[in-house]
């Protein structure tokens, strides 16, 4: 997993009112939780940029007021209107405890299909997994240079090393659509 550090300060007032005043000052009330205790912070907008913006998972170091935490995104929460980040949630991680998170599919390969004239057509662009912060994957490789036309990739026929796949097998991740041009071509 990328590293990430967001230096944050201590909640000494909970609710709504003051939830609503740290925003408008450019911070975001977030909460972290999975160990001994729940801390609540906050901690300046423009830190959780990189986060946010990309699919990849980060082990997130939290400097709470001179207490480190090591921590992963589980939750977000944004704006209806103007999108602007207005809670974060934060899993601790903590020594042989298991995690879930949200993994991104990499595409590997040139399909067959493809090179027929079909279309790729990716269903699945994040997996849920379980298991050890250290045993996560950065991604989840998905070869498909075998993938046929009218043919798909699902869940089941991944391998997981040191870590379980919780998305349902039966979903497929990648397919190869048969274009309408070629519809009529491949019965002859």
């Amino acid at each position: 997993m990328k590293k990430h550090e967001i230096v944050g300060f201590k909640r000494a007032n909970l609710g709504k009112t003051e939830s609503q005043e740290l925003r408008s000052q450019g911070y975001v009330p977030s909460v972290l939780y999975g160990g001994t205790e729940q801390v609540h912070f906050y901690a300046p907008a423009m830190l959780f940029r990189e986060l946010l913006f990309t699919p990849d998972i980060f082990n997130v170091t939290l400097n709470i007021e001179g207490t480190l935490y090591n921590a992963v995104l589980q939750e977000k929460q944004f704006h209806p209107v103007n999108d602007s980040l207005i809670h974060a949630d934060f899993l601790q991680i903590v020594d042989g405890k298991e995690i879930k998170v949200d993994v991104p599919v990499k595409l590997t390969g040139t399909s067959a299909g493809v090179m027929k004239g079909g279309k790729m057509n990716q269903k699945l662009r994040k997996l849920r997994v379980q298991g050890l912060a250290d045993n996560i994957p950065d991604y989840v490789n998905v070869d498909v240079t075998e993938l046929d036309l009218g043919k798909s990739v699902k869940v089941g026929a991944l391998k997981a090393e040191n870590f379980v796949i919780l998305t349902a097998a039966s979903n497929p991740i990648a397919s190869v659509e048969i274009p309408r041009a070629l519809r009529g071509t491949l019965g002859k």
